[in-house]
């Protein structure tokens, strides 16, 4: 259309140009200076002989068995899980793709593994409560007031599993996660009543291994009341909250909720004990693997 719209007259390039906004969308100065600028020839692209098929193969193979993590994390984990692979059998590699796979990186694992990895869907996002009495005694701590803290100070956040509507009773996940060291416990609950969070906070305070010191809160209603914040305070824990609204303050949390719980329990609606009984046993299951076996990538 370049061509056509350089070379043509005034009427032509003026139906071009009527043509070339209706297909687009463009703004018509915006067009205008598309087409007027010279045709560039095309440059032919250099192929990529470095890392070829071969790699392109194991790297799917290692991605795989680190339950498809993002590159950035699978980049670290290969020098330890690419000779436990070849041990058992898994891969048959030369001394020359040992070296590739060792060296390869992050940009160019996502580009090698573009055509088999799939789309993480979108969760709902759940409204924040208004203010009480007992939410402004609570202080408010944002994602940069933690100041590299001591391990034992824990970001508390629910992930609800109530399919596409939120009506009705449905179970909820209560996630935990360690600001400095990334560590994340991950409880169901039948309802969201403050004697069961309190229950559940209790139940991780004995699964973390180091001691909890404090908790920060979202605004919830489950979190944000007198029975829930009196037992922590009475068990010596910090209680602090976020700020309404603004989800990056609950930054480690929220990046776990879908890295772990939705990686793990899917977006489906769970209902009643027999639900909570299956997810208790699958997180039980899945801590050590989620916090020893595998990097925790920091937002």
């Amino acid at each position: 259309m370049r061509s056509r719209y350089r070379e043509g007259s005034l009427g032509q390039r003026s139906a071009i140009l009527d043509e070339f906004v209706a297909i687009t969308g463009y703004h018509r100065k915006h067009a205008i200076r598309l087409l007027s600028k010279p045709v560039a020839a095309p440059q032919a692209r250099r192929p990529h002989t470095r890392y070829g098929t071969e790699v392109r193969q194991a790297l799917s193979v290692l991605w795989e068995v680190s339950d498809r993590v993002c590159s950035k994390r699978l980049k670290v984990m290969i020098p330890a899980l690419l000779p436990a692979l070849i041990q058992h059998g898994r891969l048959e590699v030369d001394a020359a793709l040992h070296e590739r796979l060792n060296a390869v990186s992050p940009a160019t694992i996502d580009r090698l593994l573009e055509p088999i990895r799939l789309a993480a869907a979108k969760g709902r996002r759940r409204a924040a409560g208004q203010s009480s009495a007992i939410r402004r005694s609570v202080p408010i701590r944002t994602f940069g007031d933690w100041d590299d803290p001591v391990p034992g100070y824990v970001e508390v956040d629910f992930v609800a599993h109530c399919g596409p509507q939120l009506s009705g009773s449905f179970v909820q996940t209560l996630v935990l996660t360690d600001i400095a060291t990334g560590w994340t416990e991950c409880l169901p609950v039948l309802t969201r009543d403050g004697t069961l969070v309190i229950d559940a906070i209790a139940k991780a305070r004995e699964l973390f291994p180091f001691r909890l010191c404090g908790v920060d809160f979202d605004n919830d209603s489950a979190f944000m009341n007198e029975r829930v914040v009196k037992w922590c305070r009475d068990q010596g824990l910090e209680v602090t909250r976020a700020r309404a609204y603004r989800k990056n303050d609950q930054a480690w949390v929220e990046q776990k909720n879908g890295a772990i719980v939705r990686r793990l329990v899917g977006y489906g609606r769970f209902e009643g004990l027999e639900s909570v009984q299956m997810m208790t046993r699958l997180y039980r299951a899945a801590r050590l693997h989620t916090n020893l076996l595998q990097p925790s990538f920091k937002l």
